[in-house]
């Protein structure tokens, strides 16, 4: 009978072997396939590895150099020297709470406590909105200061010049041709600005005018030991939001959330602490965890309800409300899980029985009125992992229009892409992997096929099918406790820096696999290369469950893995964690 053969749809693209990992490796103190994974990251001498490995908070840029800094402190002063009204506004995700948190607690070092507002997702959308100023307006508002937000807010500042409210705009998306009349604008984008990361996330824009203020209140360049502890914390918070929204893990990003790390770990903050205690987070923390137990609980805030309590959680809760807080937001996190995975499954449905999924569809933008709107910027995101296309998921809003959320793999700008097809839009705003998007209803059939068209011109010609980058290949051998151990110096990891993947081939299957899981929806399986019984090592395939019939009827087979330590009963293994497997038959 002929043995049933799988091959995987992925692409394996595998960097080519670095003639210098051996020497680096010896210089640094790694294993030679850690030296190929650090030149792969644009790493090849020893000064810059070592940087890497052990990220210096002196590598972080002087606020100064950001676009808007000094007329922002300069008003800022004048407003606390007489007294007025200041408010914080900031978006709904984690990035604008953490940011508006950040903001809040040096207003506080300063002796003054501020206010917030934060706009409502479903009720009011996001940005700056004309009904809030007139309302921040009758309560006294005097200085408005926007956190990841308001770039675009032309007629919004105008009209709060006009009620008597000064704007100091602090954003990092998108800046359009035409700025808003705000008294200040920070942004590391501005047209002439020379601050060096691109990629910084608002929070971590709010962290730089929040290091500027407090060098003005310590009267020089060397901050005060308060304000020196408040910035050190607060990285923390700039972590978050730096992870929370997906910003590359490079350079100065890279520091603030290494460093952003460890103070999560050792925060005295009461929201801090009930958050992580509430996420299972407590030793070891990664940026993976950030991502995945710590983010979605603060964006569940927003999504499902008012992320007000975000904010709250981080500046004015005591340690018993801090704790019901996080309870609620578990509970929030839960039910956003539920409503997501229902509208994944209905939106996979109805993009293959339309066709979508095929090759001359090279984008996905889907609507059904009855989506959540909370959720729609996640599900996008989920399907662009299962299609690999730029992907616009749309639900519709009180005003008869469509609101969306777009996401878009790694090589392609989503918002250059809108801004050309922005004839079909009511507005459009966000970054070039990701985006916010109004449309009538009756522009939709013609905004689809605009896109379509800018895709298959524009497009990676990878667009539509799952590429898998992989470091290097790797032999069972070099796979030791040491270096699989020293693989958690290259943390944080995440976008733009991504975490380790290997390939082993030709590897023979020791007996049968084993399902596991509730449903058996995962596989475990005992690998070792041919010839070398001595040495075997176990791999776990999660949602891999129904290949396990197929698997015994392999020859032999080629995997792509993440490799990590197991602890268990007192003793420490290596094994894979499978991202795809490839069988030879």
């Amino acid at each position: 009978m002929a043995k049933k053969k799988i091959q995987s749809e992925t692409i394996w693209k595998i960097a080519p072997q670095w003639p210098g990992r051996e020497s680096l490796a010896a210089a640094v103190g790694v294993a030679p396939f850690i030296a190929q994974l650090l030149y792969n990251r644009g790493i090849s001498d020893l000064d810059t590895a070592r940087d890497y490995l052990a990220p210096k908070l002196n590598a972080l840029h002087e606020p100064e150099l950001m676009a808007g800094i000094a007329p922002a402190i300069a008003r800022i002063r004048q407003a606390l020297e007489q007294n007025e009204k200041i408010v914080i506004y900031g978006d709904y995700d984690v990035d604008g709470t953490t940011g508006t948190a950040i903001l809040w607690h040096c207003f506080k070092l300063t002796g003054r406590e501020v206010e917030f507002y934060t706009p409502h997702r479903i009720d009011e959308g996001y940005g700056l909105h004309s009904e809030a100023v007139r309302q921040l307006a009758e309560d006294g508002c005097q200085l408005l200061i926007t956190v990841d937000c308001a770039i675009t807010a032309v007629e919004q500042v105008a009209l709060a010049n006009s009620l008597g409210i000064d704007v100091i705009i602090t954003d990092h998306h998108t800046p359009p041709a035409e700025l808003p009349q705000a008294c200040a604008i920070v942004h590391p984008n501005l047209p002439g600005g020379n601050y060096p990361n691109h990629s910084l996330c608002g929070s971590g824009v709010a962290y730089k005018l929040a290091w500027a203020l407090a060098k003005t209140f310590s009267g020089g360049s060397k901050v005060k030991p308060e304000f020196r502890e408040f910035l050190l914390s607060a990285t923390s918070l700039a972590a978050l939001g730096t992870i929370g929204d997906v910003m590359p893990l490079l350079g100065e990003n890279r520091v603030l959330v290494s460093w952003g790390i460890n103070a999560l770990l050792n925060s005295t903050n009461p929201g801090i602490r009930a958050l992580m205690e509430k996420s299972g987070c407590k030793d070891n923390l990664t940026s993976r965890d950030v991502a995945f137990m710590l983010a979605p609980r603060l964006n569940a805030a927003g999504r499902l309800g008012h992320a007000r309590l975000a904010i709250e959680l981080f500046t004015t809760a005591s340690e018993a409300k801090a704790g019901q807080i996080a309870e609620y937001l578990d509970q929030q996190n839960k039910e956003r899980q539920k409503i997501e995975k229902k509208i994944v499954d209905d939106a996979c449905t109805r993009i293959n029985a339309a066709g979508w999924h095929k090759d001359e569809w090279k984008v996905l933008i889907i609507e059904d009125e009855n989506w959540h709107p909370g959720v729609i910027g996640i599900v996008a995101g989920r399907l662009l992992e299962k299609y690999n296309k730029p992907t616009i998921v749309l639900s519709a809003h009180e005003n008869g229009m469509y609101h969306g959320s777009a996401r878009s793999p790694e090589n392609f700008n989503i918002h250059q892409a809108l801004d050309t097809c922005k004839e079909y839009l009511v507005s459009f705003g966000g970054h070039a992997r990701a985006a916010g998007v109004k449309i009538e209803p009756e522009r939709l059939n013609d905004f689809r096929a605009a896109m379509n068209n800018y895709v298959k011109e524009h497009g990676d010609s990878e667009t539509g099918s799952v590429v898998i980058n992989i470091d290097t290949e790797t032999t069972l051998p070099e796979l030791t406790r040491a270096a699989v151990a020293d693989l958690g110096r290259l943390e944080p990891v995440g976008e733009g820096n991504p975490g380790v993947m290997l390939a082993l081939r030709g590897l023979e299957i020791i007996g049968e696999p084993k399902k596991m899981g509730k449903a058996g929806e995962h596989l475990a399986l005992l690998v070792r290369e041919p010839g070398k019984p001595e040495l075997a090592m176990r791999a776990v395939a999660f949602k891999m469950g129904d290949l396990e019939k197929t698997l015994i009827d392999a020859r032999s087979v080629d995997i792509a893995f993440a490799p990590k330590l197991n602890h268990f009963n007192g003793n420490t293994t290596v094994e894979m964690l499978v991202k795809d497997i490839k069988t030879n038959c």
